[in-house]
Order: C-alpha cells, then structure tokens, then sequence
C-alpha cells in the first residue's frame, strides 16, 4: 500500500510516498533554516507563510518523484500534532482538501510518533515491543513502544526539553541557528569536564526530566564571565553542556529499561543525530547486551517519510479522519485521534 505523507509541524515542509510503512519511493523537503537563522530560531508567521507558498509543489515534487499518482495512493498521511499551530493548519487543510478532491482516505498522525517510525525504516527488522527515548527540540519522553499504535509514557520533561537546552546553550555562547546542531559541531575537541554541570533530580518521579537548571547554569556562568572580562572557551562549554544533558538522558533510560525488562533501545528525533548522545546509548547498549536501534542522520530531522511509515499502521489500525480534523499545538503521544 502506498500513502503520501505531508509534514508542517515546524520549520520544514515535507512530502513523501511510502509503500507499507518500510519502503521510501520518495522523499522531498523543502527547509527554511537559512531564513530563519536570521533571527535566531524559528518566526511562526514566516514559518506557516512559506509552508502555504511551497506545500503544493512539493506534494506535486513527491509524487513525480516516485513515478506515481493519486490513482496509485491509498491513503494521505498528515502530521496533525503538535507543532506550530500555524504550520500544522497548512498541511492539515491542504491533506483536507486533497483527500475530499481524491476520494483518498485521510489518516491524521501524531509528530512524536512519526519520529519513532523513522527508525521502521532504517531498520525493517524492528518490531515492538521496545522502550523509546524521543528527543527533540521540544520534547524529551521515555517511552513504551507496546504495538505500533500503543504508546505509555514512562518519563518525561518537567520543563525545558534536552534539545531546548542545547539550543538556548547555543544561542548564549553565540552560536547560529540550528543551535543543537551547532553546539555538536562546535564541542567536538572540548574538555566535556571543564564546566561541571548540575545532576538534576525529579523527586517522587524516577523517570522525569528536568533540564532548566542545566540551561540556567549555563547563562549564569557564561554571563558572570562577561562580567568579570573573561569569554568561555565555545568548546569546553559546548562540551559540557552536551555531556550535562546527555548523562541525565541515558541514567534515566538505562533505569526504565532495566526496571521494565527491555532489551530493545530506540532513538528518535531530532536530538537523536547527536554524535555524543549515539555514541554514549552504544556504549550504554553494549555493556548490557541490548539492542540499540538508531534513525539515519537524514531521517532524525523533520521529514515526511517518518509520517507515511507511522501513518501506515495508524491506517491499518482504523485510523480515519473526515473534513472536520483540526491540528492541536499540543497533543499526548498515548491519545489517538
């Protein structure tokens, strides 16, 4: 079955067509890094104008691309939520009236989700059950992957997400957008101890997250060097950061995994392409004979190959939505729509 996928959550927008959630024909995105990188992060409004500029033709690109057309297309897979609400209405109402124009059925897809599913194809052996962490910008979860549309959250972030640390850390040491991806980038020689991080600690809730200490560590130390006439080597604090950040990630993992008796390790989102975060769960997986699963690099970002896999089974699952579907700015990953 082939589905043609659309994604507007954020900053990119995307199309795809996936034969039974595994198989990529095609793969097209459109990002709008280099204009948002003037302002330090992502505009809404200009986000949600460009996707309104570009969505059709990039939908129209897909299709070429995989030598089909909508005669060919079983089902059309739209992210739904969360996002920007802005950005998601143009992929939602442009999947709306493109379903209603075609006959297609239309399946509404969870962002979260859809970032777990990247790894079904990078690895088609993969199969759940398994734990999960998602990592993203906005997101840090510890999840139970029981089925392909079965989801229980284990842990979670109290407050800032671990990418959002790494962004605003970024952003202090005067590094350009896409802030992760640069602090990576930047650290790659820097002394990981050379700015002790704070170990935080959810109390009564083993699995949570909580990363604004770690962020307002940072800015305090960065600005009271400022201060006192000194500037922080990029590097080391980078480094640090990173390590802060990654360290809390994989004690929490390591203790839901071993709490609840999984052996299989997934990755997802766009945190999961940091090299010292891959690198630390192979380290983490191989003392404990796990199985580590990893998205390639290309699928870790925004992308709507991973909407087409995810919306394969919420299709095969029953998953239907009609011309009343709306996107939601925020959204459990356990809800169904």
């Amino acid at each position: 079955m082939k589905i043609l996928s659309i994604e507007s959550s954020c900053d990119e927008t995307a199309a795809a067509v996936v034969e039974d959630g595994r198989n990529v024909l095609s793969s097209v995105i459109a990002s709008q890094v280099e204009e948002h990188k003037l302002y330090g992060g992502v505009v809404p409004e200009i986000a949600s104008r460009r996707h309104a500029e570009c969505i059709s033709q990039i939908t129209a690109q897909a299709l070429d691309e995989a030598g089909v057309t909508m005669e060919d297309i079983g089902a059309i897979a739209v992210t739904a939520a969360p996002g920007l609400i802005g950005a998601l209405l143009v992929g939602v109402n442009f999947a709306k009236g493109l379903a209603l124009a075609t006959g297609t059925p239309l399946v509404p897809v969870h962002h979260l989700r859809s970032h777990v599913a990247a790894n079904y194809i990078s690895h088609p052996d993969l199969t759940p059950p398994f734990l999960a962490l998602v990592v993203s910008g906005g997101h840090t979860h510890i999840v139970e992957v029981r089925d392909y549309t079965d989801y229980h959250v284990l842990g979670q972030t109290r407050d800032d997400a671990a990418g959002e640390c790494m962004d605003k850390s970024a952003r202090v040491l005067g590094l350009p957008y896409p802030g992760g991806l640069n602090l990576d980038r930047a650290s790659q020689n820097g002394d990981p101890k050379a700015f002790p991080m704070p170990h935080p600690k959810v109390n009564g809730s083993e699995y949570d997250f909580s990363f604004s200490g770690i962020k307002t560590h940072v800015i305090n130390t960065v600005h009271h060097m400022e201060q006192m006439g000194e500037t922080p080597d990029v590097a080391d604090m980078g480094a640090s950061v990173i390590a802060g950040v990654v360290d809390f990630l994989v004690r929490n993992t390591e203790k839901a995994a071993l709490d609840f008796a999984y052996d299989k390790i997934v990755l997802a989102g766009g945190v999961s392409a940091n090299s010292v975060l891959r690198r630390r769960f192979e380290e983490l997986c191989a003392e404990h004979g796990w199985q580590l699963y990893l998205p390639e690099l290309s699928l870790c970002g925004d992308n709507a190959a991973m909407v087409g896999a995810q919306g394969y089974y919420e299709f095969e699952n029953g998953v239907r939505a009609d011309l009343t579907l709306n996107a939601r700015p925020t959204m459990n990953i356990e809800e169904s729509f």
